[in-house]
């Protein structure tokens, strides 16, 4: 079995079980609900075992299931201490490795991209992968360059029938969603998997990639802060990109010190707030594993298979909303909510509760500095999330209009790697610098 249809069989089976396990536990806590033990611990025992059972049978899993899980990683900053130690362990590795590829099948790949003889056009290459992803695996190669020179490269192949398991993983994960409301009440994954599978022909097409690839690495040339590698050679299945040396910010999350922790943070948000601007793109996979910090302290860069074109930048409401927010001005901040489609227009809102919804969340810029931390995250989460918080009843008045999910899963995202590193950083300054309409507050 060397490629992933061949395997579907087998990935299938893993997925179909995770159900009837969430069943059997489920039973199990009603028998002992009966016997008398308390509900909280009951809910708590589900949950770890749940996400025990998940996070282990994710990553097993290549295609849209390991694509999935490196989408939730970046949350599991906001999940209860015992859930997310065994959700943190598994989906680690996500980020960083996977089962790889026969050597021969990785040959196969790169002769039906680059030519029968493709070892030419190589000095050398590394059969042994150095990291490994959702749709496709990394090897370090050394690039022979057509003016004679050398330059250190990774390149990255796609597993042969990635898309086909791809669309069959984000079809099975769709009937899981009962499991992740066991792990996090509130929690609904379906617009998650919606918009991967959305997003799923435009990162199998590496050429696509390298288009994006190189706009951001023209934006960001020469830059003290952000480093994007250049693109040397790009076919559907096979991208060629300079090789970045640094440390993973899984790594950084895991045991940095204090100082790449909030240098960490506070380049990955000037980069997800000033790319709109600089090159009329947004990152749109903020999971660790796409993120080194290096050398000379600038954040590399080194993954574009997800990217939103957004050529007028950053949509100008959101900043100012924002600066009247943090003014205070509730009938403001209602009527430009009202506006762009979050609040109805048919519906009664109060804006005096709408303001007091929103201002927990604009903590972070309320002050000169900030530190990002999972017990935020937690307790905004369970302020969200949970159907017996006011919060999560008043947030049903409320919508999220079909333009904004992008940026909204993408700020999130980050918000939950920013949590895991417990950044300290400037972070309002950088939306006053970056964010259109967002007037510094006096």
């Amino acid at each position: 079995m060397t490629d992933i249809p061949r395997r579907a069989m087998s990935r299938t089976v893993k997925l179909a079980a995770l159900p009837l396990g969430f069943a059997g536990r489920t039973v199990l806590g009603m028998g002992k609900r009966v016997t008398g033990l308390a509900s909280d611990v009951i809910s708590a025992e589900i949950q770890q075992r749940t996400a025990e059972q998940l996070f282990s049978v994710l990553g097993q899993l290549k295609g849209g299931a390991m694509k999935f899980g490196q989408a939730l990683s970046v949350f599991e900053a906001a999940l209860p201490e015992e859930v997310a130690a065994p959700y943190r362990q598994a989906l680690t590795k996500l980020q960083e490795a996977a089962p790889p590829l026969p050597v021969a099948s990785v040959h196969k790949v790169l002769a039906s991209q680059l030519g029968p003889a493709w070892r030419d056009r190589f000095v050398s290459f590394d059969d042994s992968p150095a990291a490994a992803a959702s749709i496709g695996q990394v090897h370090r190669a050394v690039w022979r360059m057509p003016d004679g020179t050398d330059r250190d490269v990774a390149v990255k192949i796609q597993y042969p029938g990635a898309g086909d398991a791809l669309l069959a993983d984000l079809k099975q994960l769709s009937r899981l969603g009962g499991m992740f409301r066991a792990i996090q009440p509130g929690l609904d994954v379906k617009p998650l998997l919606s918009e991967l599978r959305e997003r799923i022909t435009e990162e199998l097409d590496y050429e696509l990639e390298a288009e994006s690839q190189r706009a951001f690495a023209a934006a960001y040339a020469d830059d003290p802060e952000i480093y994007v590698p250049a693109v040397f050679s790009a076919s559907p299945r096979v991208l060629v990109t300079e090789w970045v040396e640094g440390i993973p910010l899984a790594d950084i999350i895991r045991d940095g010190s204090e100082q790449q922790r909030n240098e960490a943070g506070r380049l990955m948000a000037t980069l997800h707030l000033s790319a709109p601007a600089r090159a009329g793109l947004l990152h749109a996979d903020p999971h660790p594993g796409n993120f080194r910090l290096l050398p000379d302290g600038r954040l590399g860069v080194i993954d574009f298979g997800a990217v939103a074109r957004m050529p007028e930048g950053t949509p100008e409401p959101i900043g100012r909303i924002a600066g009247l927010a943090l003014r205070g001005d509730a009938a403001e901040v209602m009527a430009g909510l009202r506006a762009e489609g979050f609040v109805s227009t048919d519906e009664p809102v109060d804006a005096q509760a709408l303001l007091d919804f929103l201002r927990p969340m604009l903590e972070p810029v309320a002050a000169e500095e900030f530190r990002f931390t999972r017990a935020w995250l937690r307790a905004e989460a369970a302020r969200l999330a949970s159907p017996r918080s006011p919060a999560y009843q008043f947030s049903r008045q409320l919508n999220l209009p079909p333009s904004y999910l992008l940026i909204h899963r993408v700020t999130l995202g980050s918000i939950g790697v920013l949590c895991q590193l417990e950044a300290k950083a400037p972070y309002r300054g950088i939306l006053e610098r970056w964010l259109p309409g967002f007037a510094p507050v006096s």
